[in-house]
């Protein structure tokens, strides 16, 4: 019979005790592939799973499309909450934390976005990371006058008519372009404008005279040089060219008119300028009365010669170029036929047959 005495016992336990670290070790390498492995696959359901929330085409409100106002200051996750209740995504979480892979900011650009249609989270957030904010399409059409432009502007919800008068009766923006300008008259571009929401009237106002600016190029001016007439003296003949005829083909022979009529002295005549004079004084009721052309105005062109002090609208590019370029012809006279054309004559005997056959 043996017997383990107790030094005996100590050392067994001492020779075991450093295996089981050892063994836990090698148990936790053996594990560490299956975590490995267990970890990726989840990471890859999660990844396909946020993939699939990301590109899934959503929406739930009833309108063909919903114009929601982010407005200014307004957080991430003021917005994802506003998208999330008006329907236009699922889950204001998610868009949160994806916006936020985009962009570090706390907060959107403020305005108006539309949304129309199914869209999946990736479209939403693409939307507001670009600051695609809606506009609103505002058309001024060529040939209107100042006042008639801010009708336009106001019509269409943007600002005030006295707001857009004050600043449309300052000449001090086109001072450098015309020095005896009284309005910003002619300078006021037509166009189609694209306008956000909550556009000021001083916003509308400069977007307009910059966008004349821009396209009266260095060889406009060079043009206008070239044949002796300043930028404001081509834009009132532009305006007088605008209101006169509404057809392309006849614009350049309605300018020969006038820089014929110029170049002897004799008066324009010109119709229009006779209702730009009226509407300075009274009403206009849409009838030239025989005491209109007698109205004291040097806007008054059958009474003073020469063109009028300033434009009578705001013309388009096609009246500018017009203006610069005019026909080769000796064209002296016109009349409308009534039907938007006009018939042109060199001599007052072939005018006055014309005016006894369309206008008498």
């Amino acid at each position: 019979m043996s017997v383990t005495t107790n030094d005996q016992a100590d050392s067994k336990e001492a020779q075991a005790a450093p295996r089981r670290p050892i063994l836990r070790r090698a148990r936790l390498l053996w594990l560490l592939p299956s975590l490995a492995t267990l970890f990726l696959a989840v990471a890859a359901v999660a990844a396909a799973y946020c993939w699939l929330e990301l590109n899934q085409p959503y929406r739930d409100y009833e309108a063909p499309e919903l114009v929601l106002t982010v407005p200014s200051g307004q957080t991430i996750k003021g917005t994802a909450q506003q998208l999330e209740e008006s329907g236009v995504i699922k889950s204001s979480r998610l868009f949160e934390i994806f916006f936020r892979f985009y962009r570090r900011e706390q907060q959107l650009q403020a305005g108006e976005y539309r949304f129309e249609g199914n869209l999946s989270l990736f479209d939403v957030v693409e939307k507001l990371k670009n600051g695609d904010i809606h506009h609103y399409r505002v058309t001024v059409p060529e040939g209107l006058d100042r006042v008639e432009i801010a009708q336009v502007f106001v019509s269409a919800g943007f600002g005030s008519l006295e707001r857009f008068l004050v600043l449309m009766n300052d000449p001090a923006p086109i001072l450098d372009l015309n020095p005896e300008a009284e309005t910003l008259e002619g300078f006021l571009h037509p166009n189609t404008y694209f306008l956000p929401s909550g556009s000021d009237e001083k916003a509308i106002v400069d977007l307009m005279l910059s966008t004349f600016r821009r396209l009266w190029t260095d060889d406009l001016s060079q043009r206008a040089a070239g044949i002796g007439l300043s930028i404001s003296e081509i834009v009132t003949l532009a305006s007088l060219i605008e209101k006169e005829t509404g057809k392309p083909e006849e614009r350049p022979l309605v300018s020969a008119v006038f820089h014929n009529r110029l170049k002897i002295g004799m008066k324009l005549a010109c119709d229009p300028t006779v209702i730009y004079a009226v509407k300075r004084v009274k009403e206009y009721d849409g009838i030239i009365h025989r005491s209109d052309l007698q109205l004291d105005s040097p806007y008054n062109t059958y009474l003073y010669p020469g063109l009028p002090p300033g434009p009578i609208a705001n013309p388009g590019q096609a009246s500018i170029l017009a203006a610069l370029n005019p026909a080769d012809s000796d064209y002296l006279f016109f009349v409308s036929r009534n039907d938007g054309s006009h018939i042109f004559s060199t001599n007052y005997r072939d005018h006055s047959r014309a005016v006894q056959r369309y206008q008498r």
